[in-house]
């Protein structure tokens, strides 16, 4: 989870405007500087409510959902597009590791705090891999999604709020809006500067120790231009029994299999929402050592890795672009 800082000073400089709201099963929070107020919530709710209608699994009607059902005369919309096509690029980049179809394994797995795993036989792990694998599905020319199983389940969870958020960045660019900072559900799109402080953006990351009942930060650094994502096992690790080592679980949807992960937390830095979103998830997935050899091959690409080492201790690794964002702060 992220937070971004707003001054208690009650005296606010003039030019400064705040919006925030309920969207996509989260909040979100809006800081602009402009020469005058701008209709932000009314905009923002058009955005939701297209997004929604292409993209949300929890609407029955929308476009994902009757792709989900089996109906193969659905003409998905350029935002549904874009996120497709966004999705096939990276599903590639990660050999696989990110993958929209891979919830139907997450939950049969049963994932979740404080919860034993499901133990799949073969015969059922072989039944999912069958409607797993995003080279399963294809956009045609009539932009219809084609699928090779009717059985595949689609969810662009793991970077439509990602999208989402750089929708909401450009309305505002084209209301020439110069300097703000978006927050939906934790991820961040910063441009300019917070003209309050005469100051970058200044976010932070949570400490993977804190506990539900005090809130922690692991470090804060300055954004400018860019946009961020943090995708994080840290509060769902678990204890063995008898060794007492902590670790997190993961689904190789290569494999199928539950797998142990050392990754914690992955937070990325990148040119828009959509790819840092998409990132931190598919590094979540790969884990600390592949992520890395993953990272050299990306370019515009930062990140901030909160992972356990062999002796299950918490260890940092961050990238040269995010340590000068951190130095800046």
């Amino acid at each position: 989870m992220i937070l971004f800082f707003v001054s208690c000073d009650k005296q606010k400089q003039p030019g400064l405007y705040t919006q925030e709201g309920a969207a996509l099963g989260t909040t979100y929070h809006v800081k602009y500087f402009s020469s005058e107020e701008i209709n932000t919530e009314k905009a923002f709710d058009s955005i939701f409510e297209v997004i929604n209608s292409s993209m949300s699994t929890y609407q029955q009607d929308s476009d994902i959902s009757r792709i989900n059902k089996g109906a193969e005369d659905v003409q998905v919309d350029k935002h549904f597009r874009t996120v497709f096509k966004a999705s096939k690029k990276i599903f590639k980049e990660s050999n696989g590791y990110f993958d929209p179809t891979v919830g139907t394994l997450v939950n049969a797995y049963g994932f979740g705090p404080n919860k034993p795993l499901n133990k799949l036989q073969e015969k059922e792990l072989d039944s999912l891999r069958n409607i797993v694998g995003l080279q399963k599905l294809r956009l045609t020319s009539n932009q219809t999604i084609k699928k090779e199983n009717s059985n595949i389940f689609l969810d662009f969870n793991a970077i439509a709020k990602g999208y989402t958020l750089d929708i909401m960045a450009e309305y505002l660019d084209s209301k020439n809006i110069e300097n703000y900072l978006i927050e939906l559900g934790g991820e961040l799109v910063a441009k300019g500067k917070n003209l309050e402080r005469d100051s970058k953006w200044y976010v932070a990351i949570d400490n993977p120790q804190q506990t539900e009942e005090e809130r922690t930060f692991q470090t804060v650094l300055g954004l400018k231009d860019r946009a961020m994502a943090t995708s994080g096992n840290y509060r769902k690790y678990r204890q063995d029994s008898v060794s007492g080592k902590r670790f997190v679980h993961t689904v190789n949807p290569l494999t199928g299999q539950a797998e142990r992960s050392d990754l914690l937390s992955t937070s990325v830095l990148a040119e828009n929402c959509m790819l840092a979103d998409a990132y931190a998830t598919a590094f979540m997935a790969l884990g600390y050592e592949k992520s890395l050899q993953m990272l050299e091959k990306l370019e515009n690409v930062d990140v901030y890795f909160i992972y356990l080492d062999a002796q299950e201790s918490i260890r940092v690794y961050a990238s040269k672009g995010f340590e000068e964002a951190l130095d800046e702060s």
